[in-house]
């Protein structure tokens, strides 16, 4: 039996309804004072559970009435079910963490199954929204806690009460479990920054951002390639999301590259590199970027301009992978084609303005020292008004409210993420993995960092794999963070250390969510395009390393290391060197194929220059010049000999 709820408006309705509550009452929860007026802050024990209730309605809404297939029967019942059992704990909640913080608790058997149950529900609709293996990851923390007591070696917990350890770690807590801390940074911070990405992204601006790439970049060999770097930079810094960038621009860009002569594979894989790029563009970025200035303790104009050198040395890596293939393939540049690409009217120009005029407001607000909440909220009310330059919202300005509906959606569905991370969380926090795993650590590799960068890189990419930035970043720094830190990296770079990575399992195989997007639109191999994906963009995975030898490019002084203009440029150098390097090495071309040997000396100069000790790195920057030169005088030679066969 199947129900034909998507066709039903009443549902849609509601949905629409109550995605638009959510972002009211969010902004409220936020808004910062003007004057003696003030709506917000609310009381914490009556917000956070009427307001992850009110994303829960609007969870199940679209589940039911905007699904493309008709809903079966027993998802229907399990959603009803499941909202149910969360208004049922959401409803605990409010009287039991109020006396909490009045007094003591003792937990028994009926609080363990209400958190237990909601557990469950929450998890339920996370497995709905963002697939199994976010939903995995909840309960594995959930049976660990229950069990840990039971465990051998290592990993045996203490017992100190089933219930106590369930109900308190996974509800009833301010500062752990579903509604605890990390419910209230990302509802705080995170929050205004997915509304205002929703609205940026509403209004029009970034068909005008995209047609005006396509113009300057229209008599470049790969000029559509360079477009959607450029374009999808941009974009990416307004949504935060890879897959919304991907198909936010890809489906313009990605044929325009394909009609140049690139192959299905390398045109998805450039537009998914570049759209994954976006969440460590400033000064938005994505989600896990604002979680991670709360758990680094620092400012978020700090993390803005420590992630500037990487992400500007990250896009400059995709044009190098592009300029490259460009010159493998032998493409070149039509210029038919080129002088027939649309030249951008004014109002395209106008246009920008919504995107340039807010990011601009958050920087100097952010300088400033206003909160990130509270300068993302500011430049919110400077787009409202902006918004009116682009004649399509003039005409319909309903379109304003269809965003907000859209950003209170998409925050609601990632709640659910967040309600299986914070279980994860809770689990490791309360059991003590994170010490056990320090310790482990440290007893296998006394003095060995890039055993310990490794272990980290490797085990956010599987976490990575299929589910959001967020979860993977929060799980990872939750575990391997303070055994990086035993081994002398600062807060600050380990903690970006994990987060580039995080975003770089978007395009990772086997599960690369963002490359798997592209290849939807290209039409290429899924697999293929993702490990084109990881090619192009394998820079996501190198500069972390960089950098956790080389803080100096993080270019704060919260990395620890006293900053030296000079040796900053020196370290910016060798960095481009090093793009160059592994660019022409992995596409196999410079200015004609090269041999595998000459690509295994290509990639191990590259690694030297940023060796910390010794003079390593002038051994790589000496060998770079060496290899270049000697493949020039290579290609004379084979030109000389071609010039004497011809005669």
């Amino acid at each position: 039996m199947q129900i034909l709820l998507q066709e039903n408006r009443l549902v849609r309705a509601g949905s629409y309804i109550f995605a638009l509550l959510v972002t009211l009452y969010g902004l409220a929860n936020v808004m910062p004072a003007i004057g003696d007026f003030r709506i917000g802050p609310f009381e914490m024990y009556l917000f956070r559970p009427t307001f992850f209730m009110l994303c829960v309605v609007v969870v199940l809404l679209n589940m039911l009435g905007t699904r493309a297939e008709p809903a079966q029967w027993w998802t229907v019942l399990a959603g009803v079910l499941a909202t149910a059992a969360l208004f049922w704990g959401s409803f605990e909640f409010y009287f039991i963490a109020r006396d909490i913080d009045d007094g003591m608790f003792l937990f028994g058997t009926y609080e363990m199954w209400i958190s237990v149950i909601s557990a469950a529900a929450a998890l339920f609709f996370c497995w709905r929204i963002w697939g199994i293996p976010v939903a995995i990851l909840g309960i594995f923390g959930i049976a660990y806690m229950w069990t840990g007591h039971l465990w051998p070696g290592p990993l045996k917990t203490v017992d100190s009460g089933v219930e106590e350890m369930l109900a308190q770690n996974l509800l009833f807590s301010l500062d752990t479990g579903i509604m605890g801390s990390t419910f209230s940074i990302v509802v705080t911070t995170v929050f205004p920054f997915i509304i205002l990405g929703a609205v940026l992204e509403g209004v029009g601006a970034g068909e005008s951002m995209i047609r005006i790439a396509f113009y300057w970049m229209r008599r470049a060999a790969g000029g559509p390639a360079y477009a959607a770097v450029l374009s999808s930079a941009l974009f990416g810094t307004v949504s935060g999301s890879a897959v919304a960038n991907v198909v936010g621009t890809g489906v313009v860009t990605i044929p325009m590259i394909k009609r140049r002569g690139f192959t299905p594979s390398f045109a998805g894989a450039v537009e998914a590199s570049a759209s994954t790029g976006g969440q460590i563009m400033p000064p938005i970025m994505g989600a896990a970027a604002l979680v991670m200035a709360d758990f680094a303790g620092v400012s978020y104009l700090t993390i803005i301009i420590a992630i500037l050198v990487p992400a500007i040395a990250y896009y400059l890596s995709l044009f190098a992978m592009i300029f490259f293939e460009t010159r493998r393939l032998g493409i070149k540049t039509d210029t038919q084609e080129a002088d027939q690409v649309e030249m951008p009217e004014r109002q395209d120009y106008l246009n920008l303005l919504m995107i340039f005029g807010p990011l601009v407001l958050i920087v100097i607000l952010l300088i400033g020292g206003l909160s990130p909440s509270g300068a993302s909220i500011s430049a919110l009310a400077l787009l409202f008004p902006l918004s009116f330059v682009n004649p399509k919202v003039r005409k319909k300005p309903i379109q304003l409210v269809k965003c907000l509906v859209e950003g209170g959606s998409t925050f609601a569905n990632l709640l659910m993420a967040i309600a299986a991370v914070s279980i994860v969380i809770s689990a490791l926090s309360a059991t003590g993995v994170p010490v056990k795993f320090g310790v482990l650590l440290s007893s296998l590799v006394t003095d060995s960092l890039f055993t310990s960068l490794l272990c980290a890189a490797v085990g956010c990419v599987i976490l990575g794999m299929g589910m959001p930035t967020l979860p993977a970043y929060v799980t990872v720094a939750t575990i391997a963070i303070p055994a990086m830190q035993q081994l002398g990296l600062d807060p600050l770079t380990a903690h970006m250390f994990v987060f580039l990575i995080a975003v770089g399992s978007a395009i990772t195989p086997p599960v690369a969510i963002a490359a798997y997007a592209a290849a939807t639109i290209s039409g290429g191999k899924p697999i293929r395009t993702s490990v084109d994906a990881s090619r192009v963009g394998i820079m996501i995975f190198i500069i972390p390393f960089a950098f956790a030898y080389n803080p100096l490019l993080l270019t704060v002084d919260q990395a620890h290391v006293q900053f030296e203009f000079l040796l900053w440029l020196w370290l910016l150098a060798k960095l481009a060197l090093c793009i160059l390097m592994l660019s022409s090495a992995l596409t196999r071309f410079d200015h004609q194929k090269l041999g595998w040997n000459e690509v295994l000396l290509r990639v191990s100069c590259a690694a030297l220059m940023f060796v910390p000790e010794g003079h390593w790195d002038l051994i790589g920057v000496a060998g770079s010049f060496l290899l270049w030169s000697a493949h020039r005088r290579i290609l004379g030679w084979n030109n000389l000999l071609k010039e004497r066969t011809s005669l």
